[in-house]
């Protein structure tokens, strides 16, 4: 009875241990899919975006680089993978860091490249135009509706700071005329 309590206690660990692998495998590999096409898809971006074959030829080389990195991550899991089902004690957060690991030096091989650069340049660029024409109409429409804009709202307040400043001075030359009569 106990060598075959001893037996189903190992095999359950063993299939839990399996499922929970499993389970990370599967969410290492879709995070991997998902990273994958990001990178991709910026790489794209960045290639696009290139003017001249020096830059694009940069992004090639990135691109490149960044493949082997996931190609080496890719033969490091099945290595991890062959080690556990020998009976290695291996961590399924291990299976897990390895892909972020991965993902990050595949993302970093592509970010440092001038392509990538170029793009990123480019869409702040066309981020801060679209910010400036959203700003001015909300403008244009609150000024439609007659209420206050924020450059409304900035020129009181810059009013307000000026009358302070000159009431103040208004109140140091009271305080010398009071001194004055005070003698």
């Amino acid at each position: 009875m106990s060598d075959t309590y001893d037996t189903d206690a190992a095999q359950n660990g063993w299939t839990e241990f399996m499922e929970q692998m499993n389970e990370q495998f599967v969410d290492a590999f879709e995070e991997n899919i998902e990273a994958q096409a990001g990178f991709v898809e910026a790489w794209s971006e960045a290639v696009e975006s290139a003017s001249d074959d020096e830059r694009i030829t940069e992004g090639f080389e990135g691109y490149a680089n960044a493949y082997q990195v996931w190609m080496d991550a890719a033969e490091e899991m099945v290595e991890r993978t062959g080690d556990a089902a020998a009976g290695e004690d291996v961590s399924p957060d291990e299976f897990r860091d390895i892909w972020l690991n991965n993902a990050n030096q595949a993302f970093s091989e592509v970010m440092s490249t001038s392509a990538f650069a170029a793009m990123t340049g480019e869409t702040v660029s066309d981020a801060l135009e679209v910010q400036q024409m959203a700003d001015e109409s909300a403008e244009s429409t609150l000024r439609q509706l007659r209420m206050p804009t924020q450059s409304d709202i900035e020129e009181v307040g810059d009013r307000l700071v000026e009358l302070e400043r000159r009431q103040h001075a208004v109140e140091q030359k009271l305080d010398r005329v009071l001194e004055h009569l005070e003698e």
